[in-house]
């Protein structure tokens, strides 16, 4: 669940000299460049056709993004039959860690695995939070979480253990790729279609969750990650709310209320989630929120994608929460300058609705929209 850092430099200078001998080029559903033979034709570049000359003159800065890794190792039978150990030690499997993204209280580092010789994700707590019982359990809920949602838009774990020093971690399948944020910084580069094709399969994700009895409860650009195959992967599960068996039960969320009550920067207590993103009910910690808050979140997404901003903007976090509580966003047919199509634009505000019960009825509902009602032959 990482995105590599890697950059086009070596191939930069082959890709300008076709780009000047052949006219146009386009971008493959990676960000890498691809030839076109028709020097003057348009490119379709966001949603609104430029000139080769128009694309040019951006182009070299769009050059320098990100690579996708490369494979630089080839299987080979000294690491497929390698003789196991006969006692096997879970404290000595992994080696050769290196870090990879620091979370507020987590951290995600790629490690060998020398069992079955494979690089793998690693995720465990911060020093400060290792003996925090409230964060602890979060990364147990979610390594569980994690590893029981089997669907093609999620990671599954592949292991949850102690380290020698007994705390607690898990590890995943790792996945070089870009984040929904990295694309939306490079917006230009997509075209609409592709663009609806990632909250597709971010609803195909957050439908089957819910079906399941998973609220994710993080929807936000920064956990959709766009792997090196074209797959959409919904990823940080370390908010989810699951449900008891007897929904009758109220959940006792006392522990986990305590440990939020920090004072932030505002001087309100601290919420679990990215405040610009979140549903009025997961901001006034609603004890009876639902899916609902899902298909809010996942609207201001779709909302960001469609404009290039978020429905509520502002720095102070407390003019932010009351923004979302109380005022309707701009619509996002102006914001987007008229190049957002109506029925886009509508699902949108129809999700960021204040009240759950005026939202569509579910993420489902959202996939359904999008594949039958706007585009169905390219989103299928």
């Amino acid at each position: 669940m990482c995105h590599d850092q890697r950059t086009v430099a070596q191939t930069r200078t082959s890709h300008e000299r076709r780009l000047k001998t052949t006219g146009t080029c386009l971008f493959n559903r990676f960000g890498l460049p691809i030839i076109d033979r028709t020097r003057e034709a348009k490119l379709k570049i966001g949603f609104l056709p430029i000139k080769w000359a128009d694309w040019w003159k951006a182009g070299k800065k769009m050059l320098n993004f990100p690579q996708l890794r490369k494979v630089d190792y080839h299987l080979s039978i000294e690491e497929t039959d390698a003789p196991l150990p006969e006692t096997l030690n879970p404290q000595t499997r992994y080696a050769f860690f290196s870090t990879l993204a620091t979370g507020g209280k987590s951290l995600i580092q790629s490690c060998r695995d020398l069992h079955l010789r494979r690089t793998v994700c690693y995720k465990s707590l911060r020093t400060k939070y290792q003996k925090d019982p409230i964060e602890n359990k979060r990364l147990l809920r979610e390594a569980r979480i994690s590893a029981m949602l089997q669907h093609p838009n999620t990671i599954p774990a592949h292991e949850i253990g102690r380290d020698n020093r007994g705390n607690i971690y898990f590890t995943m399948k790792l996945v070089h790729g870009y984040t929904l944020r990295e694309v939306l910084n490079y917006r230009q580069r997509y075209d609409l279609t592709q663009l609806m094709a990632v909250i597709v399969q971010i609803g195909n994700a957050l439908a089957y969750a819910h079906s399941v009895g998973v609220l994710h409860r993080d929807i936000k650009p920064e956990n959709i990650l766009i792997g090196p195959y074209g797959e959409v992967l919904l990823l940080d599960w370390g908010l989810a709310k699951v449900w008891h068996k007897n929904l009758l039960k109220i959940e006792d969320e006392s522990e986990e209320a305590e440990n939020d009550n920090e004072a932030g920067m505002t001087g309100e207590a601290k919420l679990q989630g990215t405040v610009m993103y979140m549903s009025p009910e997961q901001i006034a910690r609603d004890p009876e929120i639902g899916f609902q808050a899902d298909v809010y979140s996942l609207g201001a997404v779709l909302y960001e994608v469609l404009t290039g901003s978020t429905p509520f903007q502002g720095k102070i976090v407390r003019v932010l929460m009351d923004q979302i509580r109380s005022d309707l966003p701009n619509d996002a047919k102006k914001v987007g300058g008229g190049a957002v199509p109506n029925i886009l634009a509508d699902l949108a505000m129809q999700c960021l609705q204040k009240k759950p019960q005026h939202r569509p009825t579910s993420a489902a509902e959202i996939v359904r929209i999008l594949k039958d009602d706007w585009a169905p032959t390219d989103l299928t």
